[in-house]
């Protein structure tokens, strides 16, 4: 091939990987497919407030009997991929004050990700909740799949109380990845009493400035988030509520109303409430899709 035809196919080529370069630049962060058609909600029983409001036709019987080997134990193999599982480790790391504790971290231990999902377990739980493959229908060992296919890295931490130390540990946890990842978004979600944690975290200045969303699953209210730094911050945090409406521990009555009260003191707040028709307490652990509400929290955040 003459020199000039050589150099030619050369600065093509050049050309082509900088197009390409340029649209990876530009592609926007989002958590990508993984199993959708099996997470996916069962069907939409009704919508209120401009769609934010979303009724889930949920049923024990298909939901858990069905789609588990072992009820609330084992879920099908079909809803898992343990590869994971490669890339996640038992990790050290100093809380509040200085407490040694230690965190479940699946991807990046040690180096920039591109994203931050921690989730705080509630009463009687431990780190090894939020990273069991098996249990909650396989949903966490989806998320997992995601944030690490995504680049990013999912934490999940032990702490010491769900009061002022344990909210001190999972800031310490924050701050500690968000150094090594400097303008990453970080997503909080807090399951059942792990959300006493998560509004402590949105009054606080410094935490509620590093969260680009969170996710409440049956957890309580907070009407003290109505003055937080979170509401008050130029930046909205975006929340996502799930929750069953035969929940036993917090009824979803209250959750539903103080979704309304954020609405009404800051119009256009971005929010999301979905109520699991029959669901119990730990059905938005189950059912929640982790890759929709992240993705639309990523869009609301400019990412």
């Amino acid at each position: 091939m003459p020199l000039c035809h050589r150099l030619r196919a050369i600065a093509t080529l050049v050309l082509a990987a900088s197009f390409a370069a340029s649209a990876a630049v530009a592609a926007p962060l989002r958590l990508p497919p993984q199993k959708d058609q099996l997470f996916a909600f069962p069907g939409i029983l009704q919508t209120q407030s401009d769609g934010d409001f979303v009724v889930v036709a949920y049923d024990k019987q298909r939901d858990i009997h069905v789609r588990d080997e072992v009820p609330e134990k084992k879920v099908q193999w079909k809803y898992v991929d343990t590869g994971v599982n490669w890339q996640q480790h038992h990790v050290d790391y100093k809380g509040g004050g200085g407490r040694a504790l230690r965190t479940v971290v699946v991807g990046p231990a040690d180096k920039p990700a591109s994203m931050i999902v921690i989730f705080l377990h509630g009463q009687n739980g431990t780190r090894f909740l939020g990273a069991d493959d098996w249990s909650f229908g396989g949903n966490f060992n989806r998320i997992k799949n995601m944030v690490v296919k995504a680049g990013g890295v999912y934490l999940s931490p032990d702490f010491t109380d769900f009061g002022a130390k344990g909210a001190a540990d999972v800031k310490a946890l924050m701050l500690r990845y968000a150094g090594l990842s400097p303008g990453a978004p970080i997503f909080l979600a807090c399951g059942s009493y792990g959300g006493k944690l998560c509004w402590a975290l949105a009054d606080d200045p410094q935490a509620a400035s590093l969260l680009s969303g969170m996710l409440l699953m049956g957890t309580m209210p907070d009407e003290g988030f109505l003055s937080s730094a979170a509401l008050k911050a130029g930046r909205p945090i975006p929340l996502y509520f799930g929750h069953g409406s035969d929940d036993n521990v917090f009824a979803w009555q209250d959750q539903a109303g103080f979704f309304e009260q954020i609405r009404n003191a800051s119009p256009g707040y971005p929010s999301k409430f979905v109520l699991f028709q029959t669901g119990s307490h730990g059905t938005p652990i189950r059912m929640t899709d982790w890759r929709a509400t992240i993705n639309w929290m990523l869009s609301v955040d400019g990412y």
